[in-house]
């Protein structure tokens, strides 16, 4: 995406954390983004909140420092790295709330055809102890959303 974003302060060498900071009317905020794996499938958990200072992730706290897309262009980067260093790997992500599920759902949209170019998409619904993963349309209610680094097939010419 090319939205302004913030500079990662730090990343992990596995790239499965980065963290950052939000600065704006609230002041400089330190911002957690975290890859975890999900047991019996080939995929990893992308969390993302504040940190708090036993090491967790404050998922649900609002800041509202003004910086929102400049946040999720940072989260973006930072699935964009993962994703370069584990092409294999499904990244799945909800929101806390339905409002934040939401949030990303319209940051999707907004960004389709640029992420298209590297990403596969998709919506996830849940039922009852399931989870069916679907191609992302845009409008639909999903519970997460689920994306995965294209391959990319190198093509080489003759001399």
């Amino acid at each position: 995406m090319k939205h302004e974003r913030y500079e990662v302060v730090e990343s992990s060498t596995d790239k499965l954390e980065f963290t950052f900071f939000s600065e704006g009317p609230k002041g400089k905020i330190v911002k957690v983004i975290q890859f975890s794996k999900i047991m019996n499938i080939d995929a990893y958990n992308l969390s993302f909140g504040n940190y708090n200072k036993d090491g967790s992730i404050d998922d649900e706290t609002t800041n509202d420092n003004k910086d929102r897309n400049k946040i999720l262009a940072t989260v973006a980067v930072a699935i964009s790295e993962f994703t370069a260093l584990y092409p294999d790997k499904w990244v799945f992500f909800c929101g806390s709330t339905p409002e934040r599920t939401r949030l990303y759902r319209m940051a999707l949209t907004i960004n389709m055809q640029e992420l298209e170019k590297d990403f596969h998409i998709y919506g996830v619904f849940k039922g009852i102890n399931t989870f069916k993963r679907v191609p992302f349309i845009k409008g639909v209610d999903y519970y997460g959303f689920m994306i995965k680094r294209k391959k990319v097939n190198l093509l080489y010419e003759k001399k």
